[in-house]
């Protein structure tokens, strides 16, 4: 029930959203390269990102318009990009399948009929959220090929760190990672980010500004250990108080946020080897992260967006 209240919500806003201009016709509002941005894209993808993150359904509507738009451009420059390389961006239904189920498992979804079910009743083709995934899941095949030799993560630092704490901290954290254009000036990006997070809370302003895989989640991040910060994140987050946030810190293509929701302490009571895979995995895919919104970054300046 409570679901399918939450279908309805987004189902209703969306609706009202653009009302006006389904009623006349489907216009094509963009061009990226010659791929088109429709108002019907605009819907849908309002209509999607509202079942990833409900706080996009409170927004005024000019602000929910951008934060569709930003993400569909962002999808359309991965989709060009992949079309070089790759002759269909397609993945195996088997595959493809156990990946949506888990996707989407916080929205009750156990099985692909499930998954299927749900879109329909939001009026969202399932074969639409089929594709979207398939470009996340090749984009992320692809910088893994790009990348993953210039991955450098130490096994004996993180043994050793393992093995000299009886306890951790784990940090529920989420993050604002943005980028600054050639006439921006940080210290101005900065107070815009932190008014706008005062004003509007964390969440929202994750979901204008950050250029992220999470902004559409609202900057989430979910627990992370202490163990698989770097030592310059955890100097910084060790000094940062619950409900408040860091100063922009300096990465590889960007700045970084980070606000700590809660804390908690936890024993090292794990097999040695199994937790060091584990923290291997995602530092790995920490700096895969970093190397992906570098690559985005440079070809999106070779990408022609205009507004139609």
């Amino acid at each position: 029930m409570k679901n399918f209240k939450k279908i309805i919500l987004i189902f209703f806003y969306s609706l009202i959203f653009f009302s006006n201009a389904i009623a006349i016709e489907n216009k094509i509002l963009f061009k990226v390269n010659n791929e088109i941005i429709t108002s019907i894209d605009i819907l849908t993808e309002l209509k999607y990102l509202g079942t990833i993150n409900n706080d996009l359904n409170k927004m005024p509507k000019k602000q929910a318009f951008e934060i569709a738009k930003k993400s569909l451009i962002r999808e359309k420059i991965k989709e060009i990009e992949l079309k070089k390389i790759f002759k269909e961006i397609i993945i195996e239904d088997k595959f493809l399948n156990n990946l949506l189920v888990n996707h989407f498992e916080s929205d009750e979804i156990k099985s692909i009929y499930d998954f299927e079910k749900y879109f329909l009743l939001l009026d969202i083709s399932p074969n639409l959220i089929k594709k979207k995934i398939s470009i996340e899941v090749m984009w992320n095949q692809f910088i893994f090929n790009k990348f993953n030799q210039n991955v450098k993560i130490n096994k004996e630092i993180i043994k050793n760190e393992l093995l000299t704490k009886d306890k951790q901290n784990e940090y529920l954290l989420s993050e604002i990672f943005f980028t600054i254009n050639e006439n921006e000036i940080l210290d101005k990006k900065t107070n815009l980010l932190e008014k706008e997070i005062n004003d509007k809370g964390f969440s929202q302003t994750a979901l204008i500004y950050s250029v992220s895989n999470t902004a559409n989640k609202g900057g989430k991040l979910g627990w992370v250990k202490e163990t698989i910060m770097s030592p310059k994140i955890k100097k910084i987050i060790k000094q940062i108080k619950i409900n408040n946030y860091t100063k922009p810190i300096v990465l590889p293509g960007g700045f970084l946020i980070l606000k700590i929701e809660d804390i908690r302490e936890t024993d090292n009571d794990f097999d040695l080897n199994s937790e060091i895979d584990k923290i291997v995995i995602k530092k790995t895919n920490e700096q895969l992260n970093q190397f992906s919104n570098i690559y985005f970054n440079k070809i999106k300046k070779n990408i022609i967006i205009n507004e139609l």
